[in-house]
C-alpha cells in the first residue's frame, strides 16, 4: 500500500488538567495543561487531483467548506511551500464538534502531516507547528506528536511520560463554543503557574469546567455520573468529560452501566501520536 492509499489517523486528545494562569495584552489567555492522545479519533484519506483544487468530499453539516480546518490546513501548506498539487480529502468523523477532544485541530494537523509527505514539501515539525498555530491553538500539539506539558497559548511543550491508563469518555449532546467560555466574566484567570517539572498525574483541575457547567447543565450531569468512578474532569472547553481507569475491563464495565441517554467510548491513553514517526 502506498501513502495515497493509506488511512491517516487523527486521534483525540484530552487535557489531564487545564489552568488559566493569566492573559496577554492582546486578549489571548495563558494556559498550562497536559495533553494526552487517545487511541480513538477521526480518519483521513487523501486522493490526488489533477486540476489543482482542494476539495473536502465529506463536508460537515453547518460548516462552510472555506472555514473547514482540513481545507484551511491544505491551503496553508500550499501557501507556505508554493505547492500547486490538488487533493480530495475524505474525512471519517468520530469526534464531536465542540467537544474539547481536539477533533478539528487533530484533523488539521493530520492534513498538514499527510500532505507534507504526499506533496513532498519537506517541512520539519517546527515549521508545520507554526503553520498549525495560525489555524488553532491546539493544532501544534498534534504535530508535535508527544504527550506534553504545554504553556503559553498551548504551543510550548515539555514532553512527559505518563503511566498506562484507560479512559471512559462521555460526549454530552451539546456543542460548547470555546470563545463563549473564554469570554465569560466568571472564568478564573489567575490560577498560580507551576513549573513543568513539578507536575504529577492527578494534579490540578480544569478552570473552564465551572463556566461550562453553569452554561450547559448537561456537562455537569455527565460529570456527576462519572464521579462515581473517580476524579472525573472535563477536557478542554468541553463538552466531553472523562475519568481514568487502570484496567480496560473496569473502564468497559463502567461504559456498560452508562444510562441510555448518555453516549461515550473507552480508549487507551497514548504517549505518541500514531504519525509521530513521519
Amino acid at each position: 500500500m502506498n501513502d495515497w492509499q493509506r488511512d491517516w489517523p487523527a486521534p483525540a486528545k484530552i487535557n489531564l488538567f487545564l489552568h488559566v494562569v493569566g492573559r496577554r495584552a492582546d486578549g489571548y489567555h495563558l494556559l498550562q495543561t497536559v495533553f494526552r492522545f487517545l487511541d480513538f479519533g477521526d480518519t483521513l484519506r487523501c486522493e490526488p487531483r489533477s486540476d489543482g483544487r482542494i476539495v473536502l468530499a465529506t463536508p460537515l453539516p453547518g460548516v462552510a467548506p472555506e472555514t473547514d480546518l482540513t481545507i484551511r490546513a491544505a491551503q496553508a501548506l500550499r501557501a507556505a511551500t508554493g505547492a500547486t498539487a490538488g487533493v480530495t480529502l475524505h474525512l471519517v468523523k468520530r469526534l464531536p464538534m465542540g467537544g474539547g477532544l481536539g477533533g478539528g485541530s487533530s484533523d488539521a494537523a493530520t492534513t498538514l502531516m499527510a500532505l507534507n509527505r504526499l506533496w513532498r514539501t519537506g517541512l520539519d515539525s517546527p515549521a508545520l507547528q507554526r503553520i498549525g498555530l495560525a489555524l488553532g491553538a491546539d493544532v501544534p500539539i498534534f504535530v508535535h506528536g508527544r504527550a506534553a506539558f504545554a504553556e503559553g497559548v498551548g504551543e510550548r511543550f515539555a514532553d512527559v511520560a505518563l503511566p498506562p491508563a484507560w479512559y471512559l469518555v462521555l460526549m454530552p449532546a451539546v456543542a460548547v463554543p470555546t470563545l463563549e467560555i473564554f469570554r465569560s466574566a466568571r472564568l478564573r484567570r489567575d490560577t498560580p503557574a507551576i513549573a513543568a517539572a513539578d507536575w504529577r498525574p492527578g494534579f490540578g483541575h480544569n478552570d473552564l469546567e465551572a463556566v461550562a457547567c453553569e452554561l450547559y447543565p448537561e456537562v455537569r450531569r455527565h460529570l456527576d455520573w462519572l464521579r462515581h468512578y473517580g476524579d472525573a474532569r472535563m477536557s478542554g472547553s468541553g463538552a466531553c468529560c472523562f475519568v481514568e481507569f487502570g484496567l480496560e475491563s473496569a473502564a468497559r464495565a463502567a461504559l456498560a452501566a452508562l444510562p441510555a441517554d448518555m453516549q461515550g467510548f473507552v480508549a487507551a491513553g497514548m504517549d505518541l501520536h500514531p504519525l509521530a514517526s513521519i
